[in-house]
């Protein structure tokens, strides 16, 4: 039985016929009399009758329709403790990001919802592969995630909305001959050691496509997926690396020039299932996300 089947036996058992509730409820008699005939066949006993020419409750149909107000009231007061909880402004929402979009993006969160209203938050780091990012929403409300621009769009399990489009830039020490160029090409750096991210991590494709660009393999010295550990190990000579324009705090030894020929552009996107962002809490931390990101873009298109 379900409520739609259980409603229209109280509707029967108040109005008298067939015809009556379908009238009240818009749909068709042969309809009602076919959700009858459906729960009929869940309940052992007789729930209406024949009295005339019309179709009465017997007192088990009685006493079903008149539990049948219970099941409503419980339903409606059920809708509207949900209604509430997704109106909540107020509620945890669970956010996880990948290192150096943990360090862009949660303080400002932090700092931007503090309000008594506002929503909880649960931040969490998880780096992983690419392709794993989407799982993660299994986990989370929201996941910050990154792929190269030219990369295949996220599946379409998951809604994704782009916070940025960072480039991604040559890092080597200030005083490298190549710091004295404006730009660099695949061939300037096709034959320096590179430090670089683990297979399946984004970044690794726009590897590739500079050793292809440049007609040979490059040296691949050091392996790590922490660009802040990344950054000490070019500014000590360990080699050149690729590290995003804008999420990364400027090092002080270090020079960052533009590459040309490939192309070197990552997307920043939040993650989520659609169903999460049908609470308040959860689309008051996207915005705030996207003001975040709206920050970041101002602030490198403003600096020197």
């Amino acid at each position: 039985m379900d409520e739609r089947q259980l409603r229209i036996l109280r509707e029967l058992g108040e109005l008298g016929s067939v015809t009556a509730v379908a009238e009240a409820l818009l749909v068709t008699p042969s309809a009602i009399s076919q959700q009858l005939r459906l729960l009929q066949r869940a309940i052992p006993v007789p729930l209406t009758e024949r009295e005339g020419r019309r179709l009465v409750l017997t007192d088990a149909g009685q006493a079903l329709a008149a539990a049948a107000i219970e099941v409503e009231t419980a339903l409606e007061r059920a809708r509207h403790t949900v209604g509430d909880f997704l109106d909540r402004r107020d509620g945890e929402v669970s956010v996880a990001a990948f290192n150096s979009a943990a360090a862009t993006f949660f303080p400002p969160l932090l700092r931007a919802l503090t309000a008594a209203d506002a929503p909880t938050l649960a931040l969490a780091d998880e780096d992983v592969a690419q392709d794993d990012f989407p799982r993660l929403t299994r986990e989370y409300d929201l996941v910050l995630a990154h792929r190269l621009d030219h990369a295949p769009p996220w599946p379409t399990t998951v809604t994704a909305t782009t916070l940025l489009r960072e480039p991604l830039d040559v890092a080597m020490p200030a005083t490298h001959p190549l710091a004295a160029k404006r730009r660099v090409t695949p061939r300037d750096v096709a034959d320096e050691p590179w430090i670089t991210v683990h297979d399946g991590f984004p970044v690794m494709a726009t590897i590739e496509a500079i050793a292809a660009a440049a007609g040979r393999h490059l040296h691949l010295a050091h392996r790590v997926n922490e660009f802040a550990v990344v950054a000490e190990l070019v500014a000590a000579g360990g080699g050149l690396a690729l590290m995003p324009r804008w999420t990364m705090r400027p090092h002080p030894t270090l020079a960052l020039r533009p590459l040309s020929g490939v192309q070197a552009r990552r997307h920043i996107d939040a993650l989520y299932r659609p169903e999460r962002t049908a609470r308040r809490a959860v689309r008051t931390v996207l915005e705030e996300l996207r003001n975040a990101a709206s920050a970041v873009q101002k602030g490198a298109e403003s600096a020197p």
